[in-house]
């Protein structure tokens, strides 16, 4: 049964908004009606796929990390209750607050009214809903067990945006340093430099050497900085381009890979993601190629991604897994070890969820050193550039007292 979204007024003057399942429109109005309320606008709502064709590309999408994740906890919550999925469905429409979620979860409902299967439903909103989250749905009502499905879906979103988190704060303080820093000796540089050599213009005196190369830094900065900025936005752009090819941009994630500190960060975050997925796909029963190519897809780093994919080719001829794991070695050893050791004990998710824990683990201890170690840095540098302008500004007046005397 198809759902409509309506606009319409109560008994008492008081607009009301929401959706209703209804033959065509014309039986959505009549129910409007039988429910004390007049219909001022009926709209089919419309499908994953029509509804991106039909308001561009450019909309909101309705869930994000957070919402999503709450969401499906809720969704879990209903159905492990003892609830329908339509009826838990038609629940979670009413009680949102968004009009998107809204529609979008009256639609599903529509779907699976109509007899399509949850998984079906969620993969025509390819924007909402990834392939890992199809796939473990899927799994779940296969299995017969998706309101447990959905609570380990759940917790894997939970740990994914708990992870991104900590490391985006680890990074917050010392980025907020650097633009700081940058202003501050860029004002310096632009205007209080200058205006100090305004005071020696009229005296023939030579000035002292760290006063004459800040001064020429000053009037480069002054005549061509915004040729300058110009410049650096343009290769920004240039260089954006140019990652946007998939040849290009392996090439960079591979020599990210290569730096001493960061590129180890990197490979631990996308080798945890990467576990965690596998681990919760193959304990929801998702077959391991099936399972392997999902979580391949989560991996953000290309050149790793790459090695994953080259792992299920492996797989796929014979091999063991964490004999496919060893042979990438951008892929930390950690995690072929602990797929070895599921394969052997036949604990493989239980085995690669430990695994990716222990990768977590350490992404988030290294993150914490890492920005530890950052934010004295840069505030020594930043003092370090501060006090030699303040000593190009004092040297010429030091010797200016020195004249006087």
């Amino acid at each position: 049964m198809p759902a409509y979204s309506f606009d319409a007024i109560d008994a008492l003057g008081q607009p009301r908004k929401g959706t209703i399942d209804a033959d065509s429109a014309r039986a959505a109005r009549t129910q409007l009606r039988a429910q004390g309320l007049v219909p001022l606008a009926v709209d089919p709502v419309q499908g994953g796929k029509d509804a991106a064709a039909g308001s561009g590309s450019f909309q909101r999408r309705a869930f994000n990390a957070t919402t999503l994740t709450i969401w499906t906890r809720q969704l879990a919550g209903l159905v492990t209750s003892g609830l329908t999925l339509e009826r838990a469905l038609a629940m979670l429409a009413e009680e949102a607050e968004d009009v998107r979620q809204q529609h979008l979860v009256a639609s599903l409902r529509a779907e699976i009214n109509g007899g399509s299967t949850f998984a079906r439903a969620l993969s025509a909103w390819p924007r909402e809903f990834s392939e890992v989250y199809v796939a473990v749905v899927g799994a779940g009502e296969q299995s017969g067990e998706l309101g447990n499905v959905l609570e380990r879906l759940a917790d894997e979103l939970e740990n994914q945006q708990a992870l991104r988190a900590q490391i985006v704060g680890a990074a917050l303080y010392p980025a907020i340093v650097t633009v700081v820093g940058i202003a501050i000796v860029g004002f310096l540089l632009s205007y209080v430099v200058p205006q100090v050599a305004s005071v020696f213009a009229g005296d023939n005196r030579s000035l002292p050497l760290l006063t004459e190369v800040l001064l020429a830094i000053s009037d480069a900065l002054r005549a061509h900085g915004l040729w300058l900025l110009l410049t650096v936005a343009f290769a920004c752009v240039l260089v954006r381009w140019a990652l946007r090819r998939p040849a290009q941009r392996e090439k960079f994630d591979a020599l990210w890979l290569r730096l001493p500190v960061i590129g180890k960060l990197t490979a631990q975050f996308n080798a945890a993601r990467f576990a965690s997925t596998l681990a919760m796909l193959s304990a929801a029963g998702v077959p391991i190629l099936k399972g392997l190519q999902a979580a391949a897809e989560t991996v953000g780093n290309r050149s790793m991604r790459r090695d994953a994919m080259d792992a299920l080719v492996l797989v796929r001829e014979g091999a063991p897994l964490g004999a496919a794991l060893a042979q990438k070695k951008r892929f930390p050893a950690l995690l072929a070890m602990f797929a070895r050791l599921g394969e052997q004990t036949g604990e493989l998710p239980l085995m690669l969820e430990r695994a990716a824990k222990q990768l977590q683990n350490e992404v988030q201890r290294r993150a914490v050193r890492l920005a530890t170690m950052l934010e004295p840095l840069l505030i020594v540098a930043m003092g370090v550039a501060v006090l030699i302008i303040v000593l190009a500004v004092l040297m010429p007046i030091i010797e200016m007292n020195t004249w006087v005397q």
